[in-house]
């Protein structure tokens, strides 16, 4: 019988391939949970005070990081299970905030794809990951290199 919710393996990630996930609502329980549970205290995300007389931004902030784990989130449940083996580099850009009532899902493109060198029934993909907003703001990109199964081994 079919296991349905496996995520792709490296044959089913040319380079090129674009997709995206479905969104999810950052809530102000979210933003409280994640500071408190990370220890990430910064006035920004605990003193509505603060945000209201002194920041040049009024609403309730996300953190990023924050951000960055509801989109590895959302492509872990429908690309990774199963599959995906290494998280092994990224570089990450902030380019907008993320407030509490924001609506985000992520936009992926392959842009690199090769065999491991050293195991032949892996495969290396690096993707370009922008996380937008429900109204098409880009909130973050950033380009993973991660190690997949393949379905075949290579020669």
């Amino acid at each position: 019988m079919e296991t349905v919710g496996l995520g792709f393996c490296f044959e089913d990630l040319p380079v090129g391939r674009q997709f995206k996930t479905i969104g999810r609502t950052v809530t102000e329980a979210d933003i409280t949970n994640f500071v408190n549970c990370t220890g990430m205290v910064e006035v920004l995300f605990t003193n509505l005070e603060f945000l209201a007389h002194e920041s040049d931004i009024k609403q309730r902030l996300a953190p990023a990081a924050l951000v960055y784990a509801f989109a590895e989130g959302l492509l872990v449940q429908s690309t990774m299970q199963h599959t995906g083996f290494a998280f092994l580099h990224m570089e990450l850009n902030v380019e907008n905030p993320v407030f509490a009532g924001d609506t985000i899902h992520t936009e992926c493109e392959v842009v690199e794809a090769r065999r491991s060198r050293s195991r032949p029934d892996r495969g290396l993909v690096r993707t370009r990951i922008r996380v937008k907003k429900q109204d098409g703001t880009v909130a973050l990109t950033y380009t993973p290199l991660r190690m997949v199964k393949c379905r075949e081994i290579g020669v």
